[in-house]
């Protein structure tokens, strides 16, 4: 996927521009419990706001069936307000005539936000009568979201069939970081892939064998792989309709000189839930135990695998890291990317949680906004809301 051009490539003063942003953050209530979804999106609005632009914010938040008071993006624009230190009023619909009269009162610097666009069926469904009617309120449009671009809806793709479309500085740096991962990336170059199902992960593993010099393998995956290796797993997780694959999948490797560093021991209890962590060789788990964690010795060989890396893309735990007792892989994992002088990238989801959670966030070079995006990105897959941007 060739470059694409930026909100840095046009000139805005004026123009009245409509940004998809992912303001799809947590909420407790009305009090929203994280606001970095919001804050990645600030370059781009302030950037905007300062070249005289009139800017119209847009995004879904959580997965409404038609109208939903308790996911109205009210709590968005009264943080969005306090962030910019102006007002941001708040459409009370996304199309028709309240978004209209919001957006014809903008004077140029100025900046509103168009309630849920989840709350129309035809937002998900892609719908071009939909897509032409949220493009009416502006002159350009500007994808900023990341998390979003996987998916082929009217505000994330169709729009841009009635509006020139440019990518904003968060989609951009997405695109600069992981497309690094891809293009040209410093060797050796080390993926650490966990989570529980090999089946998410098999087009990125596909994808990167290629690439990489090592893969390490922890979470609930690695037991479909050391079950396909003859390993006694205990009751530990495992895709068994996978195991042909896996075998594959460690064959190719082989193949591409890919080092591929399986546990060695792990943690296990009872349940997720047990609250006592028992070491166990990865091969041999006993009877009625889950491995639940990587081991002892599993922390001190996959950390010495990072050490040597100048390239870490990490995506999935090690282990169930939200109980206490099981977590010591992830956060050796999150650590190790924190303290190497490495590229190191996380793709979204779990790990980004887990390395904010632990203290890491600010210390790894890019933190993906998208965990599924970021995925099908390192797949080669063409992701239909970056595709429908100009090219620069």
């Amino acid at each position: 996927m060739g470059r694409k051009k930026s909100v840095r490539d046009v000139d805005v003063s004026g123009l009245r521009v409509l940004v998809r942003c992912d303001f799809n953050v947590p909420l407790k209530g009305t009090a929203i419990t994280d606001d970095n979804r919001i804050v990645e999106a600030l370059p781009t609005i302030r950037y905007l706001l300062d070249a005289g632009a009139r800017v119209v914010l847009c995004s879904h938040l959580g997965r409404p069936k038609g109208y939903d008071a308790a996911l109205s993006l009210a709590p968005v624009a009264w943080r969005l307000g306090e962030l910019l230190e102006m007002p941001v009023p708040l459409a009370a619909d996304c199309v028709g005539d309240s978004a209209q009269s919001v957006v014809a009162a903008l004077k140029n610097g100025q900046v509103c936000l168009l309630e849920n666009l989840r709350f129309h069926p035809e937002e998900e469904a892609g719908d071009a009568e939909f897509s032409a009617q949220l493009a009416s309120l502006a002159d350009l449009y500007v994808n900023d979201a990341f998390g979003t671009a996987h998916r082929a809806h009217a505000s994330t793709t169709v729009v841009a069939d009635y509006l020139p479309a440019v990518s904003g500085f968060l989609i951009e740096k997405e695109l600069y970081n992981l497309g690094g991962l891809l293009d040209n990336p410093a060797k050796p170059f080390v993926a650490v892939l966990g989570g529980n199902k090999i089946s998410d992960k098999i087009g990125v593993i596909e994808n990167l064998l290629g690439k990489v010099d090592a893969l390490v393998i922890g979470g609930g995956m690695a037991f479909t792989f050391l079950e396909a290796m003859g390993a006694n797993i205990g009751s530990s997780v495992c895709e068994r309709e996978k195991l042909g694959l896996a075998i594959e999948l460690l064959n190719r490797a082989k193949r591409n000189f890919v080092a591929v560093h399986l546990p060695e021991d792990v943690l296990c209890g009872a349940g997720v839930d047990d609250n006592t962590a028992q070491v166990a060789p990865a091969d041999d788990i006993p009877e009625g135990m889950m491995g639940l964690d990587i081991g002892p010795q599993t922390v001190q060989r996959f950390t010495q695998v990072l050490a040597g890396a100048k390239t870490i893309f990490w995506n999935g735990p090690m282990g169930v890291f939200e109980n206490p007792a099981f977590r010591l892989g992830t956060a050796a994992v999150a650590e190790a990317l924190a303290c190497s002088p490495a590229a190191t990238v996380i793709g979204g989801g779990d790990s980004a949680a887990a390395a904010a959670q632990m203290g890491f966030a600010d210390r790894i070079t890019h933190i993906s906004t998208g965990g599924g995006a970021s995925l099908e990105y390192l797949e080669g897959i063409e992701l239909p809301g970056i595709a429908c941007l100009l090219d620069a």
